[in-house]
Parts: C-alpha cells; structure tokens; sequence
C-alpha cells in the first residue's frame, strides 16, 4: 500500500515537473521587467505659444536640431523595418510602443490599467486624440522636452515663445536617456550577469556617473533656435550601433608578428581594446555582435587557412534566461586573439584582417522572417598584411 502511494506520489511529481518545463518552453518570454517609469505612455499637452508637439512645430525654429534629429534613430523608432517585423514577432505587445511611440498621443489605444501583475497585458480602451502622424516621428522633440504644459531645456531663456522650465540635468550624464535605456531583467526567472539592453549596468565599476549625453550627443557652439545668440549646445545626433564611424571611432586595433624560425612557424597577435565606449563594445540588444575575421591567402589569393573570431553574448532563452558566456569587448581591458601558419610549399601572400560589426544575426533574422532592405552587418576596421 505504503508503495503505491509512494508511486502515485513520484508519478504526479514528474508531471508536475514535465508540465512546468512544457510551459516553460512554450510561454512567452518576457526579458524585462515593466518599471513605473515606462508602463505607460507618456502623457503631454501642448505647451502656451505652440500649435501642436509634433517635431516639424518644432523644427519651424529649431531648424538646425530637428535635421539632426531627422536623421537619427530616434526618428525612426516606430518606422524602422526590423523594429516593425520584431514587433509583429513578438505578439505586437503594447509595452514594446512605450519606447518606441512614448507618447500617449502617438497610440491608438489608452492603457487604462493591467490584467497582470507583470504589466504585459494591459487593459486597453480607444485614444480619441490618437495622431498617426505624431506616432511616425517615434522619439520624438516631446518625449525628451515636453513637461506639464512646458518646454524643459537645459538654460534659462526669455526669447522662446514658449514657457521654458529649467533643468540642468539634461546637459550632461544619462537622466534624458534612463526611461528607455536603463531597463531591469530582476526577475525571478532570469540569471542575467547584465540586464537585457543593459548599458549602464556594463559601465565600468568607480566611474562617474554614466555620461550617455557626452558622447551621443556632441557638445556644440551656436543658436539654439533662429534669430537667437550663439551659445553652448548639443547636438542631437544620437549616433550609436547604425553609425559605422561612431563604432569604428571606439576601437583600437594593433597586432604584432612573431617568427619561430626552428618550426617554421608564424604567428601573429592582434590586440583589440575598446577605448572609446564606456560601456562593452558592442552594447544594446543581445543580437548585436563583433567578428574578427582573418584569411591567409596564396598568390593567386586562394584562402589558404581561415579562422574567425566572436565577440559576443550567449543567453540562453528557454527554460529559464541564463547569460551562458560574454565574449564582447569590456571598456578599457586589450583582449588578444592569435592566428599562426606554418610555412609550407604554397607559400602565403598575405594576411587579410577584417572587424565586422553585426546588428543581427543571421538565425535571428531567418527566425523572425527579415528581409533586410540595408546591410545587417559592415566593417569598422581592415587591412591586408603582406607576407
């Protein structure tokens, strides 16, 4: 008797556990955890002296910024190809529209409160004030610079037509930035050593405050608006991942050649040191990654020998979120890499050295059906070494 129960026990046991492994491959995978500061869009209204919060108001004054602007990602948060495929991907979730529209006005429906207690599954009601042209402008003017009924600027003014609150903290470090780009993966389930698109954890521990605004938005001297006197500025640039000489600009790259003549043997040693990005290079979304590439070629440039190196994040996603291994290129900390031949009757020409950095990987892409319209990787650094 006593033995059967024992089995009916361990029997229930084992589907108990089959059952919560099943759930755990099949469920949704949420990767983040839905602060206060992003569960909702950001509600706005349109401050005294302007006609709308659309960034073209914006740019009738502020010419030379909303070009800037224009031409960044922030532009094309919402209009972005493969944020648009992703998105559909990932079960179209309301909380992913909180970044990329922010603003309240920018979506077709209000959040008007949760079904969970994780915050994935809002209740939704229509928006009567949704503005399909404010949401194609994604990051928009607003979402930084719009604050109950005014505008937030770094300096004190009195030539705006509009009322202007003063914050200095939006001249240096990351307070305009931490919204978005300061996301938590604490969850119970998640063995992250850094949070998903976790910038700031990965800066370097003893240093200042995180200075996202330093780099990504250089510093600059001239009117703010048309009309105005020249003063100190930014530029709202926001370069990053897409800029190929904003990432090259971060790199350092030496290699050095050593001869075993007894063996007949060649070796080099390069040294990649990410000196210019406080955080790991590359940063952002785990998809993103580096390859040093190195071919040995013949004279009649035939790959002789070849090896390729990643630089990169391994996660594993299901059951449970583990960061397996980080290979990316720490701030400050030379990593080597070694490539070595021996000499034989083909004879090499030379060494042909390439970094490429890659937004997407290949699997990911096939997964989510991507069809890329521009390159999903390019290269920041090559040479050809003769031999």
């Amino acid at each position: 008797m006593k033995n059967t129960r024992a089995k009916k026990t361990l029997t229930i046991t084992l589907l108990l556990i089959i059952s919560f492994f099943a759930w755990r491959f099949l469920r949704p995978i949420n990767i983040f955890v839905v602060d206060e500061k992003f569960e909702r869009p950001i509600h706005v209204e349109i401050p005294q002296g302007l006609r709308s919060i659309s960034a073209k108001e914006c740019g009738r004054c502020h010419v030379e910024i909303y070009k800037e602007w224009s031409g960044s990602m922030h532009a094309m948060a919402w209009e972005d190809p493969y944020f648009q495929i992703d998105f559909v991907y990932d079960d179209s979730k309301q909380i992913c529209l909180n970044c990329h529209t922010p603003l309240e006005n920018q979506q077709k429906e209000l959040v008007l409160g949760f079904k969970d207690r994780g915050k994935f599954d809002p209740i939704l009601g229509p928006n009567p004030n949704s503005d399909a042209d404010l949401r194609d402008e994604g990051v928009t003017c607003a979402v930084c610079h719009v604050k109950e009924g005014r505008i937030v600027g770094p300096y004190e003014t009195t030539d705006a037509p509009h009322p202007v609150t003063v914050d200095p903290g939006m001249t240096s470090g990351m307070k305009p930035c931490q919204r978005c780009h300061v996301v938590s993966g604490n969850r119970w389930d998640t063995f992250y050593s850094i949070p998903p698109c976790g910038t700031v954890a990965e800066i370097k521990e003893g240093a200042q405050e995180p200075n996202c605004v330093g780099c990504h938005m250089p510093e600059i001297r001239r009117p703010v608006a048309t009309g105005t006197k020249e003063r100190k500025g930014r530029q709202h640039l926001f370069r990053g991942g897409h800029h190929s000489e904003m990432v090259r600009s971060a790199l350092q790259v030496k290699y050095r050649k050593e001869i075993e003549k007894d063996e007949n043997r060649t070796k080099f040693i390069f040294t990649l040191t990410n000196t210019g990005a406080a955080h790991y290079l590359p940063t952002g979304t785990p998809d993103r990654y580096l390859t040093l590439e190195l071919r040995l070629l013949d004279r009649e440039s035939r790959v002789i020998k070849e090896k390729t190196y990643k630089m990169k994040r391994y996660i594993l996603w299901r059951p449970f979120i583990i960061d397996l291994k980080d290979t990316r290129l720490p701030y400050g900390l030379p990593r080597e890499y070694i490539f070595e031949f021996k000499h034989d009757n083909n004879p090499p020409k030379e060494l042909d050295v390439t970094i490429r950095y890659h937004l997407l990987d290949e699997k990911r892409k096939k997964a989510i059906g991507y069809e890329n319209r521009e390159p999903i990787a390019y290269p920041i650094y090559s040479i050809e070494i003769p031999l």
